[in-house]
């Protein structure tokens, strides 16, 4: 077995995270933008799905190596948004949790939330999808 063999699950998950930090930029740049117009947590799922359309696009192009369903890229991205669907709902319910009950800045909760749905969403897709 070869040294880029063995490295491959590091790898993965460096390239995973660096896919996640861009996404996250995305993610709370509209947050931002959009918390100013309307109420925080709508504005966090606007985020939230542009960030996952950006970590999709990333993800499937130069993080993972082995895609399962790569002849069916309908599938792949349902199954990604199904996962999604669930990330979601950890990353409201932690912001709410932060900023709604427990009165923190919008920013301590958000990466608080992302934090949360990153290990969730790393974990299943990697074992669903790559």
């Amino acid at each position: 077995m070869s040294l880029s063999q063995t490295n491959a699950p590091a790898l993965e998950f460096g390239r995973y995270f660096a896919v996640s930090l861009i996404a996250l930029a995305v993610d709370v740049a509209i947050l931002f933008a959009a918390a100013k117009f309307m109420h925080y947590l709508v504005a966090a799922t606007l985020g939230f799905v542009a960030g996952s359309m950006v970590s999709y696009l990333l993800a499937t192009r130069w993080a993972f190596r082995r895609r399962r369903f790569d002849d069916r890229a309908h599938t792949e991205f349902a199954v990604y948004a199904l996962v999604g669907v669930f990330g979601l709902g950890i990353n409201d319910l932690v912001i709410y949790l932060a900023v709604g009950l427990a009165g923190s800045h919008l920013l301590l909760g958000k990466l608080l939330a992302a934090g949360t749905t990153f290990f969730f969403n790393f974990a299943i897709r990697k074992r669903v999808l790559f």
